[in-house]
């Protein structure tokens, strides 16, 4: 028999929505407050903006988001997603509110008089809205995170249209108003993933409690390294100002990949278990990747995408969906945080690893019986092992598994058998030591990671 299906929380959606209600008036009206106590408040905006069009009729749809704000809370079917959900609203207030009063901006054009139904909107509007709190738009991180939530409870493709073409006009009424300059639009969309990334829905661990401080010096150096290319792209913005500024998205991409290092791990790029990252990761990352993927691309254009190890084992780059197909179809394993496995390849396996740095002992292990399980169930099929260019997180992979389930004589062999099939293997010092454990372990049960 089916369970019974489990109560909406219903009384907790209320007691977040008697929270978040005097939160946000009480934490956007402060910032509306300290930008009148400034003497001089600068704004941004571009000339070609005052060619765009004001239509008051927009503003209904600027205020629908009122309603499905509301209403989301109430559509929760666990305590988990409801939380989660409420969590990534509290976290867009608090970080956008923090920036208005960090950076206050105006919006800088008049706005002309309203008549008709839509004047009551806009006087209401005008009531505890002053023209200031513009970057990150509050509205944008909001309509963002809302558009997540409402489309995880559609399947049909017309009712997932009307979402697409609701968040659009939500996104787009804040320039049809008169209420955003464009550069609040892309900040508050950032805003707006950095939440979904935050406080992901699934039963995973969140964001702020995966944060593990490394004292990995190696992390450090990286997350160093990273976190100076953010300044670079960010200062390189700021002062040339106009299409420049998009190279805030590099910055903010870099600045995230030098946490991940510091403290979030290969988690922080939410890749599963079958190498697909999460959409806010994805696009948060998006600048990151396609840097990683050149460089990989750089590294290995002139090399084979594989090489066979052992029969039915091989070893390379990540591979394109083409180089898949023309291997065989075989099994993929990756280790490879950073970069996904091509779409539509069925039975993908992930242990996401950071680059550039050596995991555990129990991180190998459980790449080894990943790797082991995926030729157990091959079905004949050769087994492709896998990171962004096939040098040194693959490499040890394969070595942990010649090392514990292949017919080597022990990990000095296995080594010397990968070289042999991948001469450019790169593997310091460090990755022997986390190897060592593997050479004497039994081929028992694995411990969790």
């Amino acid at each position: 028999m089916k369970p019974p299906p489990a109560h909406r929380p219903w009384k907790r959606a209320a007691a977040w929505l008697v929270f978040l209600g005097p939160l946000f008036y009480a934490t956007y009206g402060l910032a509306n407050w300290w930008a009148t106590t400034r003497a001089q408040v600068p704004s941004m905006a571009f000339e070609w903006e005052r060619q765009l069009p004001f239509w008051a009729w927009t503003i209904f749809p600027y205020w629908t988001i009122n309603v499905f704000y509301a209403l989301s809370l109430f559509l929760a079917r666990s305590r988990h997603t409801l939380d989660r959900h409420a969590l990534r609203l509290v976290s867009a207030t608090l970080i956008a509110c923090t920036c208005f009063v960090i950076w206050p901006l105006h919006f800088s054009f008049g706005q002309p008089a309203v008549e008709g139904a839509p004047a009551f909107l806009f006087n209401a509007l005008r009531g505890f809205d002053q023209p200031y709190n513009q970057a990150p738009s509050l509205h944008i991180a909001l309509a963002v995170i809302l558009w997540d939530w409402y489309r995880q409870f559609l399947r049909a493709a017309w009712a997932r249209l009307v979402l697409h073409v609701w968040a659009f006009a939500i996104c787009a009424s804040v320039l049809t108003t008169w209420q955003h300059h464009f550069i609040d639009i892309p900040t508050g969309a950032l805003l707006g993933l950095f939440c979904v990334w935050l406080w992901p829905l699934e039963r995973t661990v969140s964001m702020p409690r995966a944060w593990r401080c490394t004292r990995d010096a190696q992390r450090w150096k990286l997350a160093g390294f990273y976190a100076v290319g953010a300044a670079l792209f960010l200062a390189v913005a700021v002062q040339l100002g106009g299409v420049a500024l998009w190279l805030a998205w590099p910055s903010a991409s870099l600045a995230l990949v030098a946490l991940n290092y510091v403290g979030f791990g290969a988690r922080g790029f939410q890749m599963d278990g079958q190498g697909r990252m999460g959409w806010a990761a994805r696009w948060l990352l998006a600048p990151y990747r396609i840097g990683a993927a050149v460089n990989a691309w750089l590294w290995t254009r002139k090399l084979p995408a594989f090489v066979e190890v052992v029969p039915g084992l091989l070893l390379g780059r990540q591979p394109t969906r083409a180089e898949w197909m023309a291997a065989g179809r075989p099994r993929l394993v990756s280790l490879c945080a950073e970069l996904q496995m091509p779409a539509g390849v069925p039975h993908a396996r992930c242990v996401p690893m950071l680059d550039l740095t050596v995991p555990p002992t129990v991180r190998l292990q459980r790449a080894a019986a990943v790797i082991e399980g995926q030729r157990r169930n091959a079905d004949g099929a050769a087994v492709w092992v896998c990171c962004a260019l096939g040098f040194s997180r693959s490499a040890a992979a394969v070595i942990a598994w010649l090392g514990r389930y292949g017919a080597m004589g022990g990990l000095a062999q296995a080594e010397d058998a990968v070289r042999l099939a991948r001469p450019q293997v790169v593997l310091r010092p460090a990755w022997r030591t986390s190897l060592a454990p593997l050479g004497t372990a039994a081929s028992g049960a694995l411990p969790h990671d």
